[in-house]
């Protein structure tokens, strides 16, 4: 069983009528939504930051690092805290703190203040994200029927709504310091308003009694975080070498090459929200596994037929394979046993987006002293080895 906290928040929660559970999944939705808004909105205006400060590329590489820095630190301090004040307060202090960070990106005077407030940003989102994650564990453990998948869905789609509108405001002439204050507002205000249908939260007090071995629970959070960090060096890398191996190597226009992107995204979008049907149906070891196998079908497949719309192909299976790993992971890691929801998904989460960071440079690093078709094998070598371990690590947690 979970530990004390935990249990008496999900033994409440069941108490609580329907109503109660929709509105609060509902509102974990919409915070999903702007999170993902919020997050592609910021990469929408990438540019704008460095034009503004002529950054080269190790700069600019600096500056994109002190948001992950930030979010990877508040991952690492974050959890005790959420076990304790539960997602209500998380949202209050957390939220327009994330706004008013994400709000004045744009306005720094100095190049070292911009790190500084990156690193706010980051800080911020990381604890936004693990509250958002933890209450979706409780509604999905309340509610007994998988829902994490199509939650991380809404990310998904609030960040393709987030990156589009962003893009035709910025067309259109539409200050970027302005369309970061909008659309910060907008993420505050759905964050304020969230806080009245979260579901009830009972302080964690003292340290979690553990059930089975001693430091069972360490162990496991630490198989989980292991395989959330290969899953995610290979969804990193994707998002830094589509494009790249779409134009270098398969000599593809650079209006399609842009595509390669795109199909990988669509392809998550789309299997996150049938996830969790599927995950019903077969329960979560098998479905990792068969998932796995699929991503790593796709990237061989692009790698095998280099020749645009087989790639393009791979690039969406490989998008569907990977869509639902941090989704089953994370829910593994909130039900952990003798440990907070919420501390549980602070270690994995912190340590699988170590894998964000990793990927795209060990995927460079091979293709510097190789190719770049050997460099992405990586991509397909992390799918397998997640399709192998992964079922098996679930299975020890009895997820």
């Amino acid at each position: 069983m979970r530990d004390s906290a935990a249990t008496s928040f999900s033994s409440t929660a069941r108490r609580l009528p329907r109503s109660a559970l929709w509105r609060a999944r509902i509102a974990t939705m919409a915070v999903f939504f702007v999170s993902g808004m919020l997050y592609a909105s910021w990469g929408v205006n990438i540019p704008t930051v460095r034009d503004k400060f002529a950054l080269d590329a190790a700069q600019l590489s600096v500056a994109l690092f002190a948001v992950a820095g930030g979010s990877i630190a508040a991952m690492l301090r974050v959890g005790p805290w959420l076990a304790k004040v539960g997602t209500h307060r998380a949202y209050m202090i957390a939220g327009p703190a994330m706004g008013v960070s994400a709000s004045l990106l744009l306005t720094m005077p100095s190049y070292i203040a911009l790190l500084a407030m990156l690193a706010l940003f980051g800080v911020t989102m990381a604890t936004v994200d693990v509250a958002m994650n933890a209450e979706a564990s409780a509604i999905e453990n309340a509610a007994a029927t998988p829902i994490m998948s199509s939650l991380h869905g809404m990310w998904s789609v609030g960040g393709m709504g987030g990156a589009a509108a962003g893009a035709a405001l910025l067309g259109l002439g539409i200050a970027p310091q302005l369309h970061m204050a909008v659309v910060s507002l907008i993420a505050v205000a759905v964050l304020l308003a969230a806080r009245g249908s979260v579901l009830p939260h009972v302080a964690e007090k003292g340290h979690p009694p553990r059930t089975g071995k001693p430091h069972s629970g360490s162990r496991d959070l630490a198989l989980l975080g292991s395989v959330a960090l290969i899953a995610l060096i290979a969804e990193g890398a994707m998002y830094d070498w589509a494009t790249v191996y779409m134009r270098d190597t398969v000599l593809a226009s650079p209006a399609f090459a842009n595509i390669a992107y795109a199909s990988f995204s669509a392809g998550m979008a789309v299997a996150r929200f049938a996830g969790d049907w599927v995950r019903a149906r077969l329960g979560a070891p098998p479905f990792v596994c068969m998932s796995a196998l699929l991503a790593c079908a796709g990237m061989v497949i692009a790698l095998l037929l280099p020749f645009p719309y087989i790639v393009l192909t791979g690039f969406t299976l490989m998008g569907l394979g990977m869509a639902n790993m941090m989704p089953v992971l994370f829910a593994a890691a909130a039900n952990v046993k003798g440990v907070h929801a919420a501390q549980g998904l602070a270690r994995v989460a912190g340590t699988a987006y170590v894998g964000l960071l990793v990927g795209p440079v060990l995927i460079g690093g091979v293709a510097q002293t190789t190719t770049l078709p050997i460099g992405l094998s990586v991509v397909a070598l992390c799918a397998a080895l997640v399709a192998v371990v992964g079922p098996r690590i679930l299975k020890r947690v009895g997820l």
